[in-house]
């Protein structure tokens, strides 16, 4: 039923005419007008409308209650005089009555409050999923458009120049990938020994001969398995395919084997505290210091309860954080298979799981992961594969280095969008695909391999969200083991410097040339993140992810001409 003000209610009613002065005393339940049906008060969908009612009309109303007319008001009306006409007065009313119940119009009414739009920073709106299937359909719409166009011109809906790469010595990539995996498992045997006791008789604990072993050993698989690819002549397809994933197994093992040694060196000294006479006191953590000489009967207590103490924190040590497995009943190789296929770079006693295997979601990440294949192919052959074609050939003619700069920053220009789309393509095929349907074949439950790096105001913000499972790593594996040695700088130093290794090493898989274009650019980051932490700079957001956006893009088509075109 739609309300309306009271002295459009009194007309409906001819037997009850009423002044105007009337209606606010009928408001206050007088017997007279109990017969006036009123609509139930509808509570306003918008949060501003109901403050607004809380603030304002809640005072209109208790002043009506107790017999008022002026009374106190929001502060938005001016009191009604005493010999004001009856048309003024009913206005009045009926805005104080609407103020206080909210009610309906019989023409609808707009309700306005302060808000702000989707895309304000002020805005706590997050949901943009209807952009990402945009930019989906965008890429279906330039995959249709290519094939068609290539039908037009060759016949054919794709090209083959891309595509006759994938199926050169395939079978010799699977047996040399399947090989590499099952030889990381040397690790496993490796630990055994260091633990044992003929381990300890040969000087191979962990500490004293087991560390330079593993070190040794996973140099040299490193160095074999990089060089294969070359030595055998394949394509760079297959080549940036095998070095990618010897990386992460080498990332892998090395992290199976120095956490499971630190846990061995832990166990040696737990058991060492049974002879408490001669056991290493050290203490697992750096405990605050209690500001005070202790006595000697307070020196008794404080050894025994930091003895007590010593030992439960080597024991927790040696547990997973979920209490289900303790070192060392994990050195199986089941434990070690399951390792090798979680998505994680990180070694842990245990992994938190998800209940089962949705199939549906697994082979909806399996479809995409070959359907992004697919795009990215397109994308290479269409935009990327002939401008460095017809580059290379102008390049061949020319001799001076103004028409070379011009070749060079002609190519790159007509490369940044493919390589943008080919950017974010990769990023969905590894971080959301692939290691999402790793994550539903383990069950494994933490599936935050990424954050939103695309809101990045610095290198340092989307090195540790771009990639997590690698950022992890090396902030467990590289920065937290040099830091107590060479202090934060140095650390910080040697991480990048061991990330631009790994990145050069990819590019020269893929272009088969060293140039250190790749390493020049990686290391290049840390001045440009001290220019970005300045004073002038640092706090502006919208600018310096502009920033971060134009170098991501321009450095990407830039790696790509420098690379093979010089």
């Amino acid at each position: 039923m739609l309300s309306q003000p009271n002295y459009y209610r009194t007309s409906r009613y001819p037997n009850n005419m009423s002044s105007s002065a009337d209606i606010h005393t009928n408001g206050n339940g007088n017997a007279h007008h109990e017969h006036i049906l009123r609509p139930r008060a509808i509570k306003p969908n918008n949060p501003a409308v109901l403050r607004t009612m809380g603030e304002e009309g809640l005072l209109a109303v208790e002043s009506m209650q107790n017999g008022s007319v002026s009374g106190q008001t929001s502060g938005r009306s001016t009191p009604v005089p005493a010999d004001a006409p009856p048309s003024v007065r009913s206005i009045s009313s009926a805005r104080k009555q609407l103020r206080a119940e909210q009610r309906r119009r019989l023409f609808p009414t707009i309700e306005y409050a302060s808000r702000v739009s989707h895309f304000d920073p002020n805005s706590d709106y997050r949901d943009f999923q209807g952009f990402y299937i945009l930019f989906w359909i965008a890429l279906t719409i330039m995959a249709i458009t290519t094939m068609l166009r290539n039908i037009k011109d060759t016949g054919y809906p794709m090209r083959v120049q891309i595509w006759q790469l994938f199926t050169v010595k395939v079978w010799e990539l699977a047996l040399a990938d399947g090989l590499m995996v099952l030889n990381t498992a040397i690790s496993l045997p490796l630990h055994r020994l260091f633990r044992s006791q003929i381990g300890d008789k040969l000087g191979l604990r962990w500490q004293g001969g087991g560390m330079a072993v593993q070190s040794i050993f996973q140099i040299v698989w490193f160095a074999f398995w990089v060089a294969l690819p070359f030595n055998r002549g394949w394509t760079w397809t297959a080549q940036v395919f095998l070095t990618l994933h010897t990386l992460v197994l080498l990332m892998k093992m090395h992290s199976y084997a120095f956490y499971n040694g630190h846990l061995s060196e832990t166990e040696r000294r737990l058991k060492a505290l049974d002879e408490p006479s001669t056991a290493s006191k050290a203490p697992a953590y750096q405990y605050p210091s209690a500001g005070h000489t202790p006595t000697s009967e307070e020196r008794e207590k404080k050894d025994a309860d930091e003895l007590s103490r010593l030992r439960e924190d080597l024991a927790i040590e040696l547990t997973s954080p979920m209490g289900s497995v303790t070192y060392p009943k994990n050195l199986t190789w089941a434990n070690y298979t399951d390792y090798i296929f979680c998505p994680t770079l990180c070694y842990e006693l245990e992994y938190p799981r998800t209940p089962g295997i949705v199939w549906t979601e697994l082979g909806y990440k399996i479809l995409a992961v070959f359907g992004v294949i697919f795009l990215l192919t397109i994308t290479s052959e269409e935009f990327i594969l002939p401008v460095m074609i017809e580059s290379a050939y102008r390049l061949e003619t020319v001799t001076s280095f103004s028409e070379t700069a011009l070749i060079l920053a002609e190519s790159i220009s007509m490369l940044l969008f493919p390589f943008m789309i080919t950017f974010l393509l990769v990023f969905l095929v590894i971080f959301e695909y692939v290691l999402g349907a790793f994550a539903e074949i383990t069950c494994f439950a933490d599936r935050h391999f990424y954050s939103d790096w695309w809101n990045s105001t610095d290198w340092l913000e989307f090195s540790r969200e771009w990639n997590i499972p690698v950022h992890h790593f090396f902030r467990r594996h590289v920065y937290s083991a040099s830091r107590p040695h060479i202090g934060r700088p140095m650390a910080t130093l040697i991480t990048f410097l061991i990330s631009a290794i790994g990145h050069e090493i990819v590019m020269a898989c893929i272009t088969k040339k060293i140039r250190g274009y790749g390493f020049l650019a990686q290391m290049s980051q840390l001045p440009i993140v001290m220019l970005q932490r300045t004073k002038w700079i640092k706090g502006k957001r919208v600018l310096n992810n502009v920033c971060f956006w134009c170098s991501m893009i321009l450095g990407l088509s830039m790696m790509c001409s420098l690379y093979v075109l010089c």
